[in-house]
Order: structure tokens, then sequence, then C-alpha cells
């Protein structure tokens, strides 16, 4: 029968037809490309939700005369931690006078200072700047005032002395974070596109097949690089494009090692190597599709994130996966067909037996099953993990779930939300300079916190919070009209580091207080504000979008499998794994990287990867095993999925984990972990979930966990016995069945 698979798989692999889609794709890839060249604008990087207190008091700060004059410090200190003498005071003073004149403009104060420390072993110079819509545009000021320092002789001169002159403050620190990626996404594809050709060089043990689908999906990354652009300047979205891209690269490298697994194994059934390749295509999409779907659904779900980041990245993430799987079912296909199978050299697979030329390909691949036991795997090393685990099925299930326990203790002795200083990879000058005002100056002078208020109630402000423990000082600084009312800008300097614990009980201390005071409005804004309204919506993010995705998973795991106790036993191992796979990664954070704490984005986004990507894996596994248990049973049926499957499934975690180590070459800390988290735990489900734990339910289970599928739950365990061992007529049942599945109508005709 002439099913739409059969007709697309005969139009992408004809000799005629892939030569028309691949006109076409790079007809359309060019379009695009040309269409949407120069979309990516800078846009300014919000890390808390829209509706928060610290955005809306940044919203009437924005509107304050000069807003965009903000001050930078400059931190100078003995690096043989002395005193600063009357001449070392003297000789920054000079150089405050001369960085006004190399960085200031008219409308911008002097610098102020020295203002010397109590223990006169630091002293700052307050130097305003203008900065800019985005921090990479205020980083342009900062390296200016860095290069006119280090050019400034008093400068050279007070360094050659033995003190150390660093720049930091709110301005300063998002300028870093903005420099640090410069050049940083470039290295990320390089490094990305290593990975990805060495594995799939090892994998197909081809000095020229890796080429094909790495050129596939390299094209499909940038042409993802330049839509999720454009996507995002439509609707104005923040994300990070090197998650993007190492999605892409390794969705695509799983798709097209599943693709190119199962042609493989088709090449070894029938002689014609188009008839292999739609037959390998017609088997391989809707478990390709599915896979993708329940990634990009997952990743759609993060619509209704209220951190403005994950949203971002859920939406232009999910763009992206379509666009690489698009790449791998439509452009793949006809590049291979045009090759041919001299591209698995020098391993070009060969036909087991011949079948008669005058059948129609799809007959001649259900033939060619009939007469060879293909329904069983040759003899591997999967095959044998998989008999010894369904053979004893309790005691694998028990040392899985020993380790997967083991693995989750990672989580003891850690917390969720890093400061500024260790969100960098790499400590940069911003955080040496947070550290050495946190030792000689209170810890608050860095990044103050900011009160708006109602300009009638602003003393009554300023009177309640500085009688408050854990405040130095504070004053109102100005005054403004802002749509008829009178409003009042007031700085607040605590005494603990912005982000620590105290810093931010101190911003709800300090909002529980002012909200009190009838009439004020106040608002409670500043770099910590911020950080306790991140770290708030990222919680709620996780609560909200975690249920999301789990329902998203089972829906479309029991709409592939229609086994309800499959699918929901799949997707709970998969939270498992995934739970297990974060506390190693916590673990391994602190021993790595010496990070007490995991950032406060990384566990919704690790989970969500995890258990989406874990989905990938089950439907791969769960799919042909469903196919295996209706000719061999529900045990039988899962050994000879894991022996179909388990290389390529085990070499597709390898590469998507090699892949997301590529974060770590990113500078910020929240990559690194999300990078370590999902890799550490792709390794383990594909290599112990995927191997030991599912099949060892499964062995236990039985039969049972097909239910309502009444061909495997029927099943007698005896009549596998000849399937198992290549009975003829098993096999031959198999061949129909999937003759059957595949669409009887596939007519390439003779090439």
């Amino acid at each position: 029968m002439n099913s739409p698979l059969a007709k697309t798989a005969h139009t992408l692999t004809s000799k005629r037809g892939s030569w028309l889609v691949l006109g076409g794709v790079v007809v359309l890839v060019a379009l695009l490309f040309g269409l949407l060249s120069g979309a990516g604008e800078d846009r300014p990087s919000e890390t808390a939700p829209a509706d928060s207190e610290s955005t809306q008091a940044q919203t009437i700060l924005d509107k304050f005369p000069e807003a965009d004059k903000q001050s930078v410090m400059v931190v100078a200190s003995n690096e043989d931690g002395s005193e600063l003498s009357a001449d070392d005071q003297a000789q920054l003073k000079k150089l405050g006078s001369s960085l006004g004149d190399s960085v200031g403009d008219e409308s911008t104060a002097a610098v102020t200072g020295p203002i010397l420390s109590d223990d006169k072993q630091a002293a700052l110079l307050m130097v305003p700047i203008t900065v800019g819509l985005t921090n990479s545009d205020t980083a342009e000021t900062v390296d200016d005032l860095r290069t006119a320092i280090a050019d400034d002789q008093t400068a050279q001169s007070l360094t050659g002395d033995g003190m150390s002159l660093l720049v930091t403050g709110g301005p300063a620190i998002g300028a870093d974070i903005a420099s640090a990626f410069n050049g940083a996404d470039f290295t990320l594809l390089i490094v990305t596109v290593v990975i990805v050709a060495l594995l799939l060089i090892i994998t197909y043990r081809s000095p020229v097949l890796w080429l094909l689908p790495l050129i596939v999906i390299g094209t499909a990354d940038g042409l993802a690089s330049t839509v999720t652009a454009a996507v995002g300047d439509w609707l104005d979205l923040q994300f990070d494009a090197g998650i993007i891209s190492v999605l892409v690269f390794g969705a695509g490298a799983n798709y097209a090692l599943l693709f190119i697994s199962r042609y493989r194994e088709e090449l070894r059934r029938v002689t014609d190597h188009r008839t292999a390749l739609a037959e390998a295509w017609t088997h391989t999409a809707s478990t390709i599709l599915a896979s993708n779907l329940t990634v990009v659904l997952s990743l759609l779900s993060l619509v209704f994130a209220i951190i403005p980041g994950t949203r971002g990245l859920g939406i232009t993430a999910a763009v992206g996966l379509l666009i690489s799987a698009a790449a791998v079912l439509f452009a793949l296909p006809p590049v291979l067909a045009i090759c041919g199978k001299t591209m698995f050299w020098p391993f070009i697979p060969k036909a087991e037996a011949t079948v008669d030329e005058e059948l129609t390909p799809a007959e001649a691949a259900a033939a060619t099953r009939a007469t060879a036991p293909a329904s069983v795997a040759k003899p591997s090393i999967w095959r044998t993990i998989a008999t010894r685990v369904v053979r004893r099925p309790g005691l694998h299930l028990g040392a899985g779930i020993v380790i997967l326990g083991v693995m989750a203790t990672g989580f003891i002795g850690s917390s969720i939300g890093l400061d500024q200083t260790e969100k960098f990879r790499v400590q940069s000058e911003s955080a040496q300079g947070l550290d050495v005002l946190a030792d000689h100056f209170p810890p608050g002078e860095s990044q103050p916190i900011w009160i708006v208020a109602d300009a009638d109630h602003a003393d009554d402000v300023v009177d309640s919070v500085s009688d408050m423990d854990g405040v130095v000082r504070a004053s109102a600084i100005e005054d403004t009209t802002i749509d008829g009312t009178s409003v009042t800008k007031i700085m607040v300097t605590g005494e603990f580091e912005p982000d620590s614990a105290k810093g931010l009980d101190l911003v709800e201390d300090i909002r529980s207080d002012v909200h009190a005071i009838d009439g004020a409005n106040a608002q409670v804004g500043g770099a910590a504000a911020t950080e306790l309204d991140a770290r708030d919506g990222n919680r709620t993010d996780f609560v909200t979008i975690v249920p999301m995705v789990l329902a998203i998973s089972f829906i479309i795991l029991l709409g592939i499998l229609r086994a309800p106790i499959a699918a929901f036993t799949l997707l709970l191992v998969n939270v498992v794994s995934s739970a297990a796979a974060i506390g190693l990664g916590a673990f391994l954070s602190r021993t790595i990287f010496g990070q007490s704490a995991l950032d406060a984005q990384v566990p919704i986004l690790a989970f969500l990867f995890l258990v989406a990507l874990g989905i990938d894996y089950s439907i791969f596994l769960a799919h042909r095993a469903k196919k295996e248990s209706v000719f061999h049973g529900g045990r039988q049926g899962m050994v000879e999925a894991v022996a179909h499957t388990g290389g390529v499934i085990t070499s597709a975690g390898i590469v998507l984990a090699g892949v997301f180590a590529a974060l770590g070459m990113l500078p910020l800390m929240v990559l690194g972990q999300l990078g370590l988290i999902v890799g550490v735990g792709v390794l383990v489900d594909t290599i112990i979930v995927r191997t030991v734990i599912v099949p060892s339910i499964f062995g236990l289970v039985g039969n049972k966990m097909w239910w309502p599928n009444k061909a495997i739950t029927h099943f007698h365990e005896h009549a596998a016995v000849g399937a198992a061992d290549g009975d003829e007529h098993s096999t031959h049942l198999l061949a129909e069945k999937e003759f059957a599945d595949s669409g009887s109508g596939i007519h390439h005709g003779k090439h």
C-alpha cells in the first residue's frame, strides 16, 4: 500500500527525487540566509521576572534624569597588605583627576575620592561613566577606562610600586560578563564540531562518511542561528545562542546516528542502496519525529516561564531543534542516496542474501528478512548484557537503584544560587575587585540597594531604613517627577555581600519595612533585589514547568507505545535518573569548579534537558522493544531491542555528552554546570538506565508491561524459543509485519 511515509521515502531516495529534493533544500536555505541576514539585535539582559519588584523599581529608576550615568569603582590596595601612605593617597587623587579628563564628558560629574577604608589598607575612586543599552555597549566604556589606567603615568608609577588598581562595581561586572563572551561562541562552535567529528569517525570507522552528517548538521546549525536571531528580534526574546548550537549539533548527531545505523542494517539485507535507504527512512522517521516532538514541546513549555532568559531559550531552542530534525530527515537522505554506499568505505555493508530482482524494493526487503534471521541481532556485547540482565532482573535492578541513590547523595551540602564572584568560571577583574572591596569596606558598597518612594514620604523611608540592623547608611539622592508624581531615589548601603544569604535577607527585611509605610509606595531594587527576585522566579518556574514537561513526555510515550504501564515506567525511570544526575553534577561541581552551590537557573534547565533527552532514548529503545515483543515476548523482545539499539544509543549518548561538555568552554559558571550535569546525566542514562535498569524492570514485569496489547500480553514464552534461535517461521512473521508497516508501495523501479 502507498503510505505517506513510503511515498516520501521514494521521493527522497530515488535517482531523480534525491537531486530535486536536495536542490530545493539548497535554494530554501540560501533564501533564508539571504532574507534573515543581519538579524540579531542586542537587547538588555533581564534576570528577574518582568512583574517583579526589582524590575518595576528599575523601570522607575530609568526615568530619572541622566539615568544612564552610573559609577564604577577603582579599588586601590597594596599587594603586600600595607597601609596606603599620604603620598599614595595624593597620587590616587591625581589619578582620579586624570581619569575624569580621559573618560568623562560634560554631563558627567567629576571623579570622587580617594575614599579611604577604616583600616587604611584600601581606597576607592568613584568614576562616573555613561552605561550603554546593553552590557556589550558598557564593556567598551569600561575597557576604555582600564586602558586609560594602564596608559596613565601616575597609575604606572603606583602599580610599579606594588599597588593593584582594579575596576569593579555593577556596570563593570556586567561589562566583564559581556567581554568574557568575545569569541567564546566561535570557540564553542569549533570545539563542538571537533567533538562531533571525532565521535562520528570512531562510530562509523570511515574516513569519509562522517563528513556527510557533519556538513548537513553544521549547515542546520548556521541556519538555526540565523532563524533564531530573527525570531528573537521579532518576539523580543533573550536567549543564549551557545546552548542552542549545542542542542542543534547534539540532537542532529543523534538523529543521524539512528538513521545511518538503520541504513547500514538494511544494507545487510538488500543490495540496492536506495532501497535500503528508503527502508531505513521509513522505519526511523516516525521515531525521530516523536523524539524531536518530545524535546520541542518540552522546550515550548518554557513559554510559561517568568524568567525572561528561560522563556526566550525555550522558544528559540525549539525552533533550532525543528531545523535540526528537518535537516536529518529531508537533507541527509538525498545526500546519502546520491553518494551511495561506498561512503561506508572501508567497511561497506554487504547483503547477506540475494532476492529476485523483479520484486519491488519493499518486497525485496521483506523477502530478504524472510530468508535470514534478521530480527535477531548477531551476538554482541549488548546481547550478552541484556540477556544476563533479563535472566536476573531483581539483582540488576537493585544494583542500578543503589548506583542512582549514591549519585543522588551529591545533593547533600549543596545549595541554589551563586553570588557575583562565583558566576565566573575564570575570575574577572571586577570579581577580584569585589573581593578586595569586601575585605576593607562594607561589602554593600559595591552594589547598593536602591529604593524609589513617594517624595512626601522619602524622609520617613530613610529614617526607618537607617535604623535597621545590617544597614550602614541610607540617604536620599535625587528627586524627579514621573507621570505627574514626585518620586525620590534613595541609596542604601548594606554591611553584607549583596548576593550572600544575609544580603538577600536584608533586602527582604527592607521590603517588609518600607511596604509598611502608608503612602510611600516604596519599591526596592538594585542588584541584590534583582538576584533575590531571580531566584524566586526560577523556583516558581521549576514548580510550574516540571509538571508540564512530565505530562508532555507521558502523553507522547503513551501515544507511541499505547501501553500506559510501559509509558509510566519509562517516565518514572527518567525522572529518577535525572534527579540522580543533578545530584552527581552538584557533587562534581564542588569537586571540579569548587562551587558548593548551583546557579539558580541550572536545576530547571538541567531537569528539562535530562528528562526530554532521556525520553528520546526511551523512544528509541521501547519502540524497537514493542515490535520485537510481538514475536519474542516481552522479556526476549527487550533483549532483542537492546541488542539492536544498544550500540547506537550509547554512541548517541556519548556524542550528546561530549557536545554538552563543550559548554564548559564558555565563561559563565551556569553554562559550565549545565554542560557538566547534562553530559554526565546522558552518559548515565545511556549506559546504566537503558542498558541495565529498564531491561531489568521489563524482565521483572514481562508481557504485562505492554498491556493492553493482546499480541504481547497473551504471548506464550515457549513461542519465543524458535524466534530467539532464528526460527524461520517467527522471522517470516516479523518480515511480513515490517513489510506491512513500511507500506509495500515503495516503488523505486530499477536503479
